[in-house]
């Protein structure tokens, strides 16, 4: 059965400051906006409009949403696909225990029941078969048929339906299918700015304005990278991490070499490239 997080989101609201930070308020979760995608996220909600977000992994998708459900005051179903996730696992099964046959609530039926906010991450992930359930709460109908119980649930408006995926990992044989993908307004995010991704690493890495700067720089002499066959390139995500290695006393060669190049490939000629990077950027400093 899918995985699922329930998290009860905090009240509270306000604005970005000039870094574009969106400031953890009433127990927020921090997350730095790279341009408007707040403000989209709230028209969406106010609106009962389902978002579909598009960006490379570890650039602050998941973070995103959660720091928009606690603004928003609502709570947050999450479910990280997988291609063995079926339509039964989000909508319910009945289940046997103790001598009787009960019926339990998949994560997008309590979601619709409480009001929450349900993401399913990764939404290429699951079977093609099982985002059909989706269609009739991503139009106008926002209604949820449960088939097995005879069940016809209306969504209340403060359910929103957000879903995200990976663009870089789109092929033929997974990508969202046009009737699935025109239900949803869509939301692309990348990498932050330089100045907002040295903020995220001084917030969220403990790191010293002078390290934050040559881990941004070093991400992006490796996002510049175009010879090397690599389904990912360095993330904010693992940046965050070098950055904690290093708060913690390990040397920054060390750091990087642990938390971005050996996390980015297996191939011992691909490590030799992306490791006289790391030489050439951050030098041979502790």
């Amino acid at each position: 059965m899918a995985h699922t997080v329930h998290t009860v989101a905090s009240q509270g609201s306000g604005p970005s400051n000039a870094l574009g930070r969106s400031p953890a308020v009433g127990g927020a979760p921090f997350y730095a906006a790279q341009g408007s995608e707040c403000a989209l996220f709230e028209h969406c909600f106010a609106q009962q409009l389902p978002l579909l977000i598009k960006g490379p992994t570890g650039c602050g998708k998941t973070r995103f949403v959660e720091h928009m459900a606690a603004r928003l005051g609502r709570a947050l179903i999450t479910v990280s696909c997988h291609d063995d996730l079926s339509a039964a696992d989000l909508v319910g099964r009945h289940l046997i225990g103790q001598g009787n046959t009960v019926w339990t609530d998949g994560p997008l039926t309590r979601a619709v029941r409480e009001g929450a906010i349900l993401y399913l991450d990764e939404i290429v992930e699951a079977r093609k078969d099982t985002t059909v359930v989706l269609h009739p709460l991503a139009d106008d109908r926002r209604l949820l048929p449960i088939e097995r119980t005879g069940e016809l649930l209306k969504a209340p408006p403060e359910f929103m339906l957000v879903i995200s995926y990976n663009p870089g990992y789109q092929n033929l044989l997974k990508g969202l299918k046009p009737s699935t993908r025109q239900r949803f307004t869509a939301l692309s995010l990348s990498y932050p700015a330089p100045a907002v991704e040295r903020a995220i690493l001084e917030r969220e890495g403990h790191a010293s304005p002078a390290l934050a700067a040559r881990l941004v720089q070093l991400a992006q002499a490796l996002r510049r990278l175009t010879d090397h066959d690599l389904e990912e390139t360095a993330s904010t995500r693992l940046l965050v991490m070098a950055a904690r290695l290093v708060t913690s006393g390990l040397p920054l060669r060390d750091a990087c070499r642990a938390a971005v190049v050996d996390a980015l490939t297996d191939d011992a000629e691909t490590i030799q490239a992306l490791d006289e990077v790391v030489r050439a950027v951050v030098g041979d400093e502790d």
